[in-house]
């Protein structure tokens, strides 16, 4: 029986044209660029504009993703998009993404798990090119997050922005493989924390879209420990140790999150990838987006170790490992 290793072929980012800085919220709220970046660290975020969706958003990602790993459209066989702002209650933003991009037939569905997302859907991605179930792969992870918040809430609304990345994943024999590819997850949830992060409505509670709430110093506290224990499981299920990694993509929730984490695992703060000041946190779409960023200004790298991490509302968490 033939083995097979997923490996890695492209990447690509797409954000809206407008950019909201931390000043034009001063104008808006109650807060200052002091203030927002002292606790976060971001300076602004991408907003959609009224004709963008979740949907046109992670095509655009798709596209330049599949440009960058010189294939067609139609040499794509399945679509995971990560997202928890769909375009529609159904069908899944993927479908629609497929459609988009004018693939006929393929496999098409979308996971939610809020900011662990793209991890999720790596994941799950990975794990049906092994077993045969797809030769290409578009993994996508694609948010219109302003669309859920309360924009009188300082402590939210602030956080947030828009946009999305994709990656590309092809399928090569293991044995031919070179160490290259999907090397090992971590994933994890415990819904028992559900009220500290989420939105307040929903199809089964009455249809009403609701906003997003969130408890964040108590989301703080439980992120640094999960996360670290995630990201220690996933480098010992491929036998490498945390000094082995070259490049830490975390989520880009806030850069306290990601200094906490840094510091517990003894991470050099130099191979950690921040874009949390440009984008803010993009939920499902921060992990590729930032990834695809560092890929394309130099830093990230053809057989570069990369770690992938994440934490989001459930709670939901995971890592992810990867040899380019």
């Amino acid at each position: 029986m033939t083995t097979r290793q997923s490996i890695f072929l492209g990447s690509g980012a797409y954000l809206p044209e407008r950019i909201v800085t931390n000043l034009e919220l001063e104008a808006m709220m109650d807060t200052t660029d002091a203030w927002i970046q002292e606790r976060t660290g971001i300076q602004q975020r991408a907003i959609a504009g009224p004709l963008e969706t979740t949907a046109t958003l992670g095509t655009h990602a798709a596209r330049l993703a599949l440009t960058d790993a010189g294939l067609e459209p139609s040499d794509v066989d399945l679509i995971v998009c990560a997202t928890s702002t769909p375009d529609r209650t159904f069908p899944a933003t993927a479908t629609l993404i497929q459609a988009q991009l004018g693939i006929p037939v393929a496999s098409a569905f979308d996971v939610q798990a809020v900011c662990s997302g793209f991890v999720y859907a790596m994941t799950v991605a990975d794990a049906l090119l092994k077993v045969g179930q797809a030769k290409t792969a578009l993994v996508i992870g694609a948010e219109t997050f302003s669309r859920i918040l309360d924009w009188s809430d300082r402590t939210t609304a602030v956080l947030f922005g828009d946009g999305a990345g994709a990656m590309v994943m092809g399928t090569s024999v293991a044995a031919t493989s070179q160490g290259r590819g999907l090397l090992a997850h971590a994933l994890r949830a415990d819904g028992r924390h559900a009220d500290l992060l989420y939105v307040n409505g929903g199809a089964s509670q009455g249809g009403r879209i609701g906003k997003l709430k969130m408890q964040g110093q108590a989301v703080f506290r439980h992120a640094v420990g999960n996360i670290s224990e995630a990201i220690s499981v996933c480098c010992a299920q491929a036998g490498v140790e945390v000094d082995d990694i070259d490049w830490f993509v975390p989520h880009q929730a806030n850069r306290r999150i990601l200094e906490g984490v840094a510091r517990r695992l003894n991470l050099d703060e130099h191979k950690v990838i921040t874009t949390v000041m440009q984008h803010g946190n993009t939920s499902a779409a921060s992990v590729p987006l930032a990834f695809d960023l560092a890929r394309k200004d130099g830093r990230i790298k053809i057989g570069d170790l990369v770690l992938f991490e994440a934490m989001g509302g459930g709670f939901t968490w995971g890592a992810s490992l990867l040899r380019l």
